[in-house]
């Protein structure tokens, strides 16, 4: 009898431990992001810790960690090597490293960040156009060959130049970071000349008198399409299902405010980035009716059937779907 009521006793034991819930295991994710005002989403994300908070009312302990990149290369190593989580850049080396691994790892976006306009900037007066260009000119970009801005002016160049004129330029371009760009276009004692940059670096540049205008993405791509997006690997989308439902949660409640609140959203993303820009050209960045603010992805075909017909990816695909994991399955993308 002592035997069957110490058994029963242990049994509503173990009956009540398995009612009661379980302690969430923390869960660390690394997370990246470039230099710019179209990151902003993801800034919001870290400063008004967002993320931490959507995982904690699923249940879960999530803590962050931040990392910076100039070029959306070093995060493609860095997302390869597995030192880095969620990956964030322009969508062309997203579309790089998708076309890469879709026979193993399954590298895909997660979601949009934003739709930008993308300016080629000069101090040259004598360049008017694309044609203009000659062998003492020097055009900085994040990453030469691979980023948005590479893969943009290429696209430009067999559209304004030719066909068969797609690497016309390529001659001219060499790796650099946006603030650095910047600095030695404006600066006037470096070899640069020309910066394919983005906001808040382009619209900086054009209030100088001596810059002007060559080349508009929007123009190439004959409307709005995605600058930046976020990426991973299948493993971690696969794995943490809860704490992409509350990154996806995140960024739907950062891009919310970005719109509602514009002035607030521009002293928070102008605190983190230490910009010289003031309150009122942050928020006319925000409020910009070329800009849009949405995880929705926006003209990737087209980028994705260029690199594909001229041999910079192997794979190629008519349905942006594939390019994205089902994190935006339902949204109007293209």
């Amino acid at each position: 009898m002592k035997s069957f009521g110490m058994a029963a006793a242990i049994g509503a034991a173990l009956s009540v431990f398995a009612a009661l819930p379980s302690v969430a295991e923390t869960v660390n994710v690394r997370l990246a992001r470039q230099f710019g005002i179209g990151y902003m989403p993801l800034t919001l994300v870290q400063e008004q810790g967002l993320l931490e908070k959507h995982a904690k009312e699923a249940g879960l302990d999530v803590t962050t960690e931040w990392l910076r990149f100039t070029g959306g290369s070093g995060m493609n190593e860095a997302l390869l090597s597995g030192s880095l989580d969620i990956a964030a850049g322009g969508t062309t080396p997203m579309l790089t490293i998708w076309a890469r691994t879709q026979g193993n790892i399954k590298i895909k976006g997660v979601a949009a960040l934003a739709s930008m306009p993308l300016h080629l900037m000069t101090t040259n007066p004598d360049i008017k156009s694309l044609s203009d260009f000659t062998r003492g000119d020097k055009i900085a970009l994040p990453a030469v060959k691979t980023s948005i801005q590479a893969i943009t002016l290429q696209m430009g160049a067999e559209k304004f130049l030719g066909e068969g004129k797609h690497a016309a330029l390529d001659t001219f371009t060499v790796s650099m970071g946006h603030p650095d760009a910047q600095v030695s276009l404006m600066g006037g004692q470096s070899e640069i000349n020309s910066h394919f940059g983005s906001p808040p670096f382009q619209n900086m540049e054009a209030k100088d008198a001596g810059a002007h205008k060559v080349l508009d993405s929007y123009d190439v791509l004959g409307g709005s399409h995605t600058f930046t997006a976020i990426w991973a690997k299948n493993e971690f989308i696969e794995d943490n299902p809860e704490v992409v439902k509350a990154l996806m949660a995140a960024l739907e409640e950062s891009i919310a405010f970005i719109k509602a609140n514009p002035e607030e959203a521009a002293r928070i993303w102008a605190k983190a980035e230490n910009t010289n820009l003031s309150q009122d050209e942050i928020v006319a960045l925000i409020n910009d009716p070329q800009t849009n603010w949405t995880t929705t992805p926006e003209r990737l075909l087209p980028y994705v059937n260029y690199m594909a017909r001229v041999g910079l990816i192997t794979k190629d695909t008519d349905d942006w779907r594939d390019l994205f994991f089902d994190t935006v399955k339902d949204m109007q993308g293209s």
